[in-house]
C-alpha cells in the first residue's frame, strides 16, 4: 500500500483481514493511475457534481464521512442485533471506502481544472466501472455487490445488509444537500 493511499484512506486500517485491506487499497491506487484526477484533487474537488458550483464538501470529506457513517452504523447493530442479523465489518468498511472509485474514471477536469462529468461517465456510471476496478484487483464478490448495490442502479438488486448500510450512509450524506431548504 502506498503513502499516497495510506494518507488518503486511514480508514483501511479499520479493515482487519490484510488481504482485503491491500486489495481495497489496491483498487484505489490503480483507479488513480488510470484518472486525471490525483489524491490532492480529491480533497478539494466538491463530492458531487449535482449540488451547484458553491458546494465546499470536498469528495474526501464526503467518502470518509459515509465510511465512518457505515462503521458506526454496523458496530451498533451487532451490539443490538448480534447473531440475528450480523454485519461483516471488513466487507462493510471495504465496500464504503470502494463505493465511489469508479468515479476516478468518470470525472474529467476541465479548462478551469473543475471536475466535469467525462465521455467515459456519460456512458458507465461509477458503480459499473468501480466493480471493474475492484475485480481486477481480486476483491472479493460480497464487496463488489456494495459497490455494484450502493447507487440507484442497485435499487433492483437484493442487498445484503453490509449493501443496505452502505447505501443510507451514502444517501444520508448526500441528500440534504441536494434537497436543503435555504432558510
Amino acid at each position: 500500500m502506498t503513502e499516497e493511499i495510506k494518507k488518503l484512506w486511514p480508514e483501511l486500517e479499520w479493515i482487519s483481514d490484510l488481504d482485503l485491506r491491500e486489495k481495497t487499497a489496491r483498487t484505489w491506487e490503480t483507479a488513480l493511475e488510470r484518472s486525471v484526477l490525483t489524491a490532492d484533487d480529491l480533497n478539494r474537488i466538491p463530492f458531487t457534481l449535482l449540488c451547484g458550483p458553491d458546494l465546499k464538501v470536498t469528495f474526501m470529506d464526503h467518502k470518509r464521512c459515509v465510511v465512518h457513517v457505515a462503521r458506526d452504523a454496523g458496530l451498533k447493530m451487532n451490539e443490538f442485533f448480534r447473531d440475528e442479523l450480523p454485519v461483516d465489518m471488513d466487507t462493510l468498511i471495504a465496500g464504503a471506502v470502494l463505493a465511489d472509485v469508479g468515479k476516478m474514471l468518470e470525472y474529467e477536469l476541465d479548462a478551469n481544472d473543475k471536475a466535469v462529468q467525462g465521455k467515459y461517465g456519460q456512458y458507465l456510471r461509477h458503480p459499473f466501472s468501480g466493480v471493474s476496478l475492484a475485480e481486477e484487483c481480486g476483491v472479493p464478490p460480497e464487496v463488489c455487490h456494495i459497490i455494484a448495490a450502493h447507487a440507484h442502479e442497485g435499487d433492483l438488486v437484493k442487498r445484503t445488509t453490509e449493501a443496505y448500510i452502505v447505501h443510507h450512509a451514502d444517501f444520508m450524506t448526500f441528500l440534504p444537500f441536494k434537497s436543503r431548504l435555504i432558510v
